[in-house]
């Protein structure tokens, strides 16, 4: 079968990975230029770990492992710490694998079949499921057909708009928008991650290894803006945090204004009925997007791209089948993640300087309690 994944974030190389173990001629095309590496760690939690290790990845996955989350401190306008946040408040179970995202990129990328093409720099313009392949339409202006496509192309999914209508029509927003930033060198070293917060809003610092990230949040309504237009979002982040120039916040702030590859984007999930239709079937972000907040991207990434492949090597002459069964099997996966996004906004930016005061005191009493002796 000859399968076009479209995007090779998370999810497209996991599909890839597992489609091409089952014999399929792969290609994955990715808009950007180059493997997208930017961003804080991720978690790969739960049934993710053992999918991981039947795709053969797990050992370098391990063998890139951090541990950034159990390093978090809330501080105050002078940088002292005022609560640190226990690993149980972010939902780490203890097995949980924390990786660069870079490096899981890499390793991903290092798993492809070497039959497998993956061609940067090009995207899906137009598609027409034809029954029996689909006509593809590239921005190059190439033409192909193919089997199936599946579409990993992230929240903002191209491949979800021109099969299953504007992305309206599935966007939840959850009332957060969140930016990162690299950060100069001097922010190295530190082995700390500074949080400070006011009323809605959140920036702090992430390091691990060598690299230092300013992460930014704030509480707003939708904001409509072209999530293309990086200046835009510039002066949507730069506006939220105007008029603050407490601890680190003036040098961070410089950072983004600076940055020529800030991530910036609103914190949504993505609710739909069904994740395929005809020879197109949705993966990852696109399909069902549970948001930083919920911990669990990457591991929906991993799960989706282990029951798609399962499905089509259980159905191989019935997409109809197939679709379904991967759909059954990964739902319950996406209601858990999803559902788990709601409190920890609450956690990291509280609306009101009474839950930020509530919030420091109860995780300070929760640290006092752990203490031994105790």
């Amino acid at each position: 079968m000859r399968v076009l994944i479209s995007g090779a974030g998370m999810a497209g190389l996991s599909a890839g990975i597992t489609l091409g173990a089952l014999g399929n001629h792969v290609t994955i095309v990715e808009r950007a230029g180059h493997l997208r590496v930017n961003g804080s760690p991720i978690d790969i939690r739960g049934d993710a770990l053992g999918i991981a290790g039947r795709m053969g990845i797990l050992d370098g996955i391990r063998r890139h492992q951090v541990t950034m989350t159990a390093r978090t401190r809330f501080v105050d306008a002078d940088g002292n710490v005022v609560a640190e946040l226990p690993a149980d408040e972010v939902g780490d179970s203890g097995d949980d694998i924390e990786i660069p995202r870079e490096d899981l990129a890499h390793v991903l990328h290092a798993a492809l079949d070497p039959a497998t093409s993956l061609i940067f720099g090009e995207s899906i313009e137009e598609l027409h499921d034809a029954g029996d392949d689909v006509a593809v339409t590239f921005r190059s202006g190439r033409e192909d057909r193919f089997d199936l496509v599946v579409g990993a192309d992230g929240m903002h999914s191209l491949t979800r708009r021109l099969v299953f209508g504007p992305e309206r029509d599935y966007l939840r927003h959850l009332g957060f928008y969140i930016a990162l930033t690299n950060l100069p060198a001097e922010h190295d070293g530190d082995p700390g991650n500074p949080i400070l917060n006011w009323p809605g809003h959140m920036i702090g610092i992430t390091r691990y290894r060598d690299v230092a990230l300013g992460v930014l949040n704030f509480r707003s309504g939708w904001i409509d803006y072209d999530y293309h237009d990086l200046e835009a979002q510039k002066r949507i982040l730069l506006d939220a945090f105007a008029g603050h120039d407490e601890w680190q916040v003036p040098g961070i702030l410089d950072a983004v204004r600076d940055d020529p590859e800030l991530y910036f984007d609103s914190v949504s999930q993505i609710h739909m009925p069904v994740w395929h239709r005809g020879r197109v079937v949705l993966l990852g972000d696109a399909a069902h997007c549970a948001s930083g907040l919920s911990g669990r991207g990457t591991s929906l990434a991993v799960t989706g791209a282990w029951f798609l492949a399962e499905a089509l090597r259980t159905h191989p002459a019935d997409l109809a089948a197939a679709s379904r069964d991967y759909e059954n099997n990964q739902r319950p996966y996406v209601e858990r993640a999803q559902a788990t996004a709601g409190p920890g906004g609450d956690l990291v930016v509280p609306a009101t300087q009474e839950e930020l005061d509530a919030r420091n005191a109860r995780l300070r009493a929760m640290a006092g309690h752990s203490r031994p002796g105790r």
